[in-house]
C-alpha cells in the first residue's frame, strides 16, 4: 500500500476538484474541503492563490511530488527550448511512474511509483526502481515477466475507466509500452483543467 494511499483523495477534497477523474474521489459527494472548516464560504482567490493553487493541482495530479523534485523538474523545463510550460507537461509526462500509469499497467499514479520502487518494471531491458527516471522517445517499458500475473496489473489492464493516449504504443498481452513521442499539454488526458501556464508565473516571481 502506498504511503499516501489513505490520503490521496484529500488532494482532491483541498483543491475541490477530481483531479483523477475517479468515480471513488469524495468530491462527487462533497465538493468543499475537509476539516472543520472546510465548509466555510471562501473568499476569491488572489493572483498568488490562484497561481500556487495550479501548482498543487498539478503536482498533486502526479502523486504528490514533493516541492524540491516538482522545482526540480520546473528548472529542467525552464533550461529547455520553447515554451516551459509545454516543457513541463512534457517532462512530468515522461516520468517512468507517469508512463507505467498511462499504459494501465496500473490503477492509479500512487500504485505506478509503489509498482516501480519494488522493482517490477523495466525500461529497454534493464530493471529500474525509480519513479522520477525520465524516459526517452523510443525507450521500451516494460512489466517484469514474474509481475505480468498481479492481479492489480491484470485488473487494470482491463479497466475501463480511462484510456490510454496516443503518444503511447501498448499492447497489455504482454505488458510492453513505447514512449512514442514526448506529448503537450493538448495531448495528455486530464480529467481537469491543468494550468502550466500559472505554475510557471507562480516560480517567475
Amino acid at each position: 500500500m502506498s504511503k499516501r494511499e489513505s490520503a490521496k483523495y484529500k488532494i482532491d477534497r483541498r483543491l475541490g476538484e477530481n483531479i483523477w477523474g475517479r468515480p471513488k474521489s469524495p468530491v462527487n459527494k462533497r465538493e468543499y474541503g475537509p476539516g472543520q472548516h472546510g465548509q466555510r464560504r471562501k473568499g476569491k482567490l488572489s493572483d498568488f492563490g490562484v497561481q500556487l493553487r495550479a501548482k498543487q493541482k498539478l503536482k498533486g495530479y502526479y502523486g504528490d511530488i514533493s516541492e524540491k523534485q516538482f522545482r526540480k523538474t520546473y528548472e529542467e523545463a525552464d533550461r529547455r527550448k520553447g515554451d516551459t510550460g509545454e516543457n513541463l507537461i512534457g517532462l512530468l509526462e515522461s516520468r517512468l511512474d507517469a508512463i507505467v500509469y498511462r499504459a494501465k499497467f496500473v490503477p492509479t499514479v500512487f500504485a505506478a511509483r509503489q509498482f516501480v520502487n519494488h522493482g517490477h518494471v523495466m525500461v529497454n531491458g534493464k530493471r529500474v526502481n525509480i519513479g522520477s527516471y525520465l524516459c526517452r522517445t523510443g525507450d521500451v517499458i516494460e512489466v517484469r515477466q514474474k509481475s505480468k500475473e498481479l492481479v492489480v496489473v491484470l485488473d487494470a489492464a482491463q479497466s475501463a475507466e480511462r484510456d490510454v493516449p496516443d503518444y503511447l504504443e501498448v499492447d497489455h498481452s504482454k505488458m510492453v509500452a513505447k514512449l512514442a513521442r514526448v506529448p503537450g499539454l493538448s495531448d495528455v488526458p486530464y480529467p481537469v483543467q491543468m494550468e502550466p501556464n500559472l505554475v510557471v508565473e507562480f516560480y517567475s516571481r
